[in-house]
């Protein structure tokens, strides 16, 4: 069995992950470049965690400066096995109020410009993205939610805009009367590229207001939004320690292949890939160029 290490991208108001004992800190090189930060290391329980703020110490990157390929590629090297994302989010339905945590299932990516891949020319890829998120490592941030007593809602699509200013009228109320449950402006590539990776993944998406289609919120207020980050932040807290304290030793298979997402992806053909972009791409191609040996 593979030996389970946990990983948590941290969103807006989680910089931090209270509780990690045995904790230092490491700066990891990738060939995408830099990681938002330094990678956290530590453990809670007989569990090992690895930490990473997305924004940075002080939320110095903005969505759109985020390097998501280096970010992902650095926790995959340590050998993260499972990843939870945490993020911001706004909601488009009444019942998905601030305050509330949204375990998202689905995503649509509205970004532009972002780097979505690990592949390209020299050696394509195909992975799967029809269910993005990993089942039991949702049923597990369910388990803990419940037992913090943490308010949340099971499933959901959450849209992914490229920001960073928020939405338009018109645009918040076209994803609303496209059915979309929350917006946020990081839960992609991040997604893709955790699948590339092989990482179960899984988002807890914090609800931080109504976006603008609501009458009575017509308009994203910042500062009501941070009071809001800041409460959801200390649940996060509780949520994340409940959930490392409970986790199993060893990485449980994904019933959905998502540890094994590039058994069949590789298209290009081997004499035809280019050296360059496969030395690259050594990490996240370890298992399957080690089950090829």
């Amino acid at each position: 069995m593979t030996r389970a290490i946990v990983g948590i991208i941290g969103g807006s108001g989680v910089y931090d992950l209270p509780g990690l004992v045995d904790l230092h800190e490491r700066v990891v090189d990738t060939p995408w470049g830099p990681p938002s930060d330094a990678l956290r290391f530590g453990r809670i329980g007989e569990v090992e965690v690895v930490f990473l703020p997305r924004h940075g110490r002080g939320h110095s990157l903005s969505p759109s400066g985020i390097n998501y390929r280096a970010n992902i590629h650095a926790l995959k090297s340590v050998g993260v096995t499972d990843l939870i994302s945490v993020s911001a989010c706004g909601s488009f339905k009444p019942e998905l109020h601030p305050g509330l945590f949204v375990l998202i299932d689905q995503f649509v990516d509205r970004t532009i410009g972002r780097d979505s891949s690990f592949f390209g020319d020299g050696c394509v890829a195909h992975v799967s993205m029809a269910r993005p998120v990993a089942p039991r490592l949702q049923d597990r941030i369910i388990a803990a939610a419940r037992a913090e007593d943490i308010a949340f809602s099971r499933g959901g699509t959450y849209v992914c805009m490229e920001g960073p200013q928020f939405s338009s009228y018109a645009e918040s109320m076209t994803y609303k009367a496209m059915g979309y449950d929350v917006i946020g402006m990081t839960a992609m590539p991040e997604a893709k590229l955790a699948r590339e990776a092989e990482l179960s993944y899984a988002i807890i998406a914090m609800v931080t207001d109504f976006d603008c289609w609501h009458p009575d919120h017509d308009a994203v207020e910042v500062a009501a939004i941070l009071q809001v980050v800041r409460e959801n932040a200390v649940k996060a807290a509780r949520l994340l320690s409940r959930l490392l304290t409970d986790f199993p030793a060893s990485h449980e298979p994904c019933p959905l292949g998502s540890d094994r997402a590039l058994d069949y992806a590789l298209i290009t053909a081997p004499q035809a890939r280019d050296p360059d972009l496969m030395r690259k791409l050594d990490v996240i191609l370890a298992r399957v160029n080690k089950a090829q040996s």
